[in-house]
């Protein structure tokens, strides 16, 4: 479809945390969990900035999951297997309790809704598991695409898991508009992809650097993808 603002897309893909919900709504629940595992958050959080920065290409054979468990193994002194216990129990099922009661960020189920009902493929691509947000707030079923971009060997700004996203879709990333909070992750890594893209916050800020849109409430980006 070719679109005003866009010019042609064929498919809209959200980033998940902090653009479907706002983080706020998660970060109330965790203290509790957090402070329980302090040191254990410590290490993770550097383990996911080294990780972030591996530079890998497409055709990276390795496991990030490997890799974060071996950078963790080693970080907190226990074996490999422990450390797999740890991240399991802490981290993918330990955090899967707390987005049971989290609302979704206003208008985007209907934001998401209309972009599929006007033809638009759908995707979402997160650095964490989408599984771990189980049904997604009931934007799963419009989704063509589910994809995190720790089983594809990187996490964003790398553009390698953009790129699988628009393979697996079976679109050219110049047709793809990806919607995401983090500038420095989503609207960087998704434009180092080809595609283009559509930055959400709630700050004003004071340039749109590289992203081709800016906006603070979804009624506004989906009158910007449908107005022709």
């Amino acid at each position: 479809m070719n679109t005003k603002n866009f010019g042609e897309i064929k498919a809209v893909a959200f980033d998940i945390d902090g653009t479907l919900y706002e983080t706020w709504r998660l970060n109330i629940r965790l203290p509790i969990h957090f402070l329980s595992h302090l040191i254990f958050f410590a290490k993770y959080g550097k383990a996911r900035k080294v990780l972030r920065e591996e530079k890998f290409s497409e055709n990276f054979t390795g496991s990030f999951y490997e890799e974060q468990i071996k950078y963790m193994a080693k970080a907190l002194h226990i074996t490999e297997a422990k450390a797999t216990e740890k991240l399991e129990k802490i981290v993918y099922s330990g955090l899967k309790s707390h987005f049971v009661k989290i609302k979704p960020c206003k208008n985007a189920l209907e934001c998401i809704k209309a972009f599929k009902e006007a033809g638009f493929k759908i995707a979402l691509l997160s650095d964490f598991p989408p599984e771990q947000k189980g049904e997604l707030w009931g934007i799963k079923p419009f989704c063509d695409e589910i994809l995190g971009t720790e089983e594809c060997g990187a996490l964003k700004p790398s553009p390698v898991p953009f790129s699988i996203m628009a393979k697996n879709l079976g679109i050219k990333p110049e047709e793809i508009l990806y919607v995401g909070n983090s500038y420095k992750y989503d609207v960087v890594g998704s434009k180092a992809a080809g595609m283009k893209a559509a930055w959400f916050t709630k700050k004003k800020p004071n340039k749109a650097g590289i992203s081709d849109f800016v906006f603070r409430d979804y009624l506004d980006l989906m009158h910007a993808v449908l107005e022709k």
